[in-house]
């Protein structure tokens, strides 16, 4: 991939919407899988009284949308301002207390996890049920849409199309249900009453454009117990964080048509 294609794919531009500044991609079709797209808000005629304790909406008691859910709310339920990285806003944003909790978990994995998987490991790589390995750098790329593999080849696996991914892990008893947790797949904290589960490798499956069937491919950490090890654990249990995410709320969410844009924006320039 050519660096002009590689700055192209990575591109981004500030905007202003109604509900604050975002750094969003350049071309749509290269945003990253982790985001959402704003929600279009409850008509104010729609909403009467605050939807979480009922407090009718008058000239002192205003009604405020909350940028993650788009429902309206008085200001005692919907004062909290927090980072909302997953629809791009530059700075912390209104939310109810609900939608608060969820941003707040999801800002830890931006703060931590993400950059470890940007950074990427060292890993075994095998194709399908092929018995050679290749020793390849697996990082995800910087627009969030690919995982990408290097070493004397090249790939690159497009999240989207990634269909199943399975933490591999030892000193957990078979059978167990997938109940690790980020600290116990460092082998930080017990897994199970067994022990810990170490991440020591993962199974994904996906699908090529074009190509009938899935692709099976298995990451295995390396054996040795030095600095490079424990990055690839690091980068495992980033994965496994990552996989945790909401994803139907992503593919679920309603973008706004311009229509819809323009009708919400003259609600929000009057009550915010």
């Amino acid at each position: 991939m050519s660096s002009e294609v590689a700055a192209r794919r990575d591109a981004k531009k500030l905007v202003r919407s109604s509900s604050g500044l975002r750094m969003v991609p350049e071309h749509r079709a290269f945003g990253s899988p982790f985001g959402l797209e704003e929600p279009q808000w409850v008509p104010d005629k729609e909403c009467p009284r605050c939807m979480q304790c009922d407090t009718k909406f008058d000239f002192l008691t205003r009604k405020h949308h909350c940028r993650r859910c788009g429902r309206c709310f008085c200001d005692k339920c919907c004062s909290q301002k927090v980072p909302l990285r997953r629809m791009c806003f530059v700075d912390p944003v209104r939310q109810c207390a609900e939608c608060a909790l969820v941003s707040h978990k999801e800002a830890e994995f931006y703060d931590k996890q993400l950059k470890v998987l940007l950074s990427g490991a060292t890993f075994l790589v095998t194709f399908g049920n092929s018995e050679k390995s290749e020793t390849m750098v697996c990082r995800l790329s910087n627009n969030q849409r690919y995982l990408l593999l290097d070493g004397d080849s090249h790939y690159e696996i497009e999240i989207a199309h990634i269909s199943t991914v399975q933490v591999l892990t030892e000193g957990f008893p078979p059978g167990e249900k997938d109940i690790h947790t980020y600290a116990s797949l460092l082998g930080s904290q017990p897994g199970s009453e067994g022990g810990n589960a170490r991440a020591t490798g993962m199974s994904l499956q996906y699908t090529t454009p074009g190509a009938d069937g899935v692709t099976q491919l298995k990451l295995t950490a390396g054996e040795d117990a030095n600095a490079s090890r424990r990055q690839s654990t690091a980068w495992l249990a980033a994965m496994h964080k990552a996989q945790t995410l909401d994803w139907m709320e992503a593919v679920n969410t309603p973008a706004i048509s311009h229509t819809g844009r323009k009708e919400i924006q003259g609600d929000r320039l009057g009550l915010c």
